[in-house]
């Protein structure tokens, strides 16, 4: 079979999701594509946490460890990545937050009250808690940044009266490979094009079973002479479930295969980049690979 010219479809665009075809690639290259986006498409995380303050009950490594796989919602691609062995961070490679609570006690809520809603203040701590504490001149640089965790109700702690967390947080550039902290993606898969041919004709109740074996949408049932005939009406819909290997008079009559060179894509973003966004960031790093390998080749020929 000739090979078929690469093409791009795009099916499905929502805020965080992208469903997306890849047809005429091999699938080394969409392997790697799903593994760039997984592993080396870089993001901003919490890297160190000073603690100051928690007499929380939970310990501070498990809070530092919380927080770090908070999403935050920063461009990777304003800041430079740190220096190894740096203590300090700077304004173009770090970006500095703060929780700073302490649980009180209610005076106003009714004696016999047991919800703690109502009998505290702050006993929740949550993302929304966190401030952005500008470093160097990172308010001129960015004047109109809006640097946060990308969800605000991500519970961080619970907290009793007298407890209190006080933490500086410093958030670094980094990709999934060193910590999945840094994944810029909840997930990112990919799938065969299914592809359903029926043999023969299959009518009436044979039809309606045959209807049944697959997802809603896959077979739809046709008024032919009178006639319910079935016919294939969107095998992308099928999830490969082979219920119709269980009826003996359908079984020979249906064939199940993929379309080898056709890829269905699923980017799920965290939030911190558009998935549009987080896949022409995967393809340039890809083609910086290729570029390096390109390189790579010349020099040794040339030595």
């Amino acid at each position: 079979r000739l090979p078929q010219a690469f093409r791009v479809d795009v099916i499905r665009e929502e805020e965080d999701t992208l469903e997306f075809d890849m047809v005429g690639i091999d699938a080394a290259i969409a392997n790697a594509f799903r593994r760039i986006l997984l592993a080396e498409v870089p993001t901003m995380a919490v890297e160190k946490v000073f603690v100051y303050n928690n007499t929380s009950i939970v310990q501070d490594e498990i809070l530092a460890h919380r927080l770090g796989l908070i999403p935050i919602r920063a461009d990777p691609r304003l800041f430079e990545y740190r220096n190894q062995g740096d203590q300090e961070g700077t304004e173009i490679d770090t970006l500095q937050f703060q929780l700073k609570i302490k649980c009180k006690r209610n005076p106003q809520a009714a004696k016999e009250s047991s919800d703690p809603d109502e009998l505290y203040f702050n006993h929740k701590v949550y993302s929304k808690h966190m401030t952005w504490v500008p470093l160097g001149n990172q308010t001129d640089l960015f004047p109109d940044a809006d640097f946060r965790p990308v969800h605000d109700d991500i519970l961080i702690a619970l907290l009793r009266p007298g407890q209190e967390i006080d933490v500086l947080m410093h958030c670094v550039k980094g990709i999934g490979k060193d910590h999945a902290k840094f994944s810029p993606v909840a997930t990112a898969s990919y799938r065969l094009l299914p592809d359903i041919t029926l043999l023969q004709p299959i009518e009436d109740e044979a039809a309606e079973t045959l209807q049944k074996c697959f997802s809603p949408g896959v077979i739809e049932i046709q008024n032919i002479n009178g006639k319910k005939v079935a016919r294939v009406a969107n095998a992308r819909l099928d999830t490969f479930s082979r219920e119709v290997f269980r009826h003996e008079g359908l079984k020979n009559l249906v064939r199940l295969a993929r379309v080898r060179n056709h890829y269905i894509f699923s980017v799920e973003s965290t939030g911190i980049l558009p998935p549009d966004v987080l896949v022409s960031e995967a393809i340039k790093i890809l083609m910086g690979k290729c570029q390096r390998f390109l390189n790579d080749l010349d020099s040794v020929s040339m030595e």
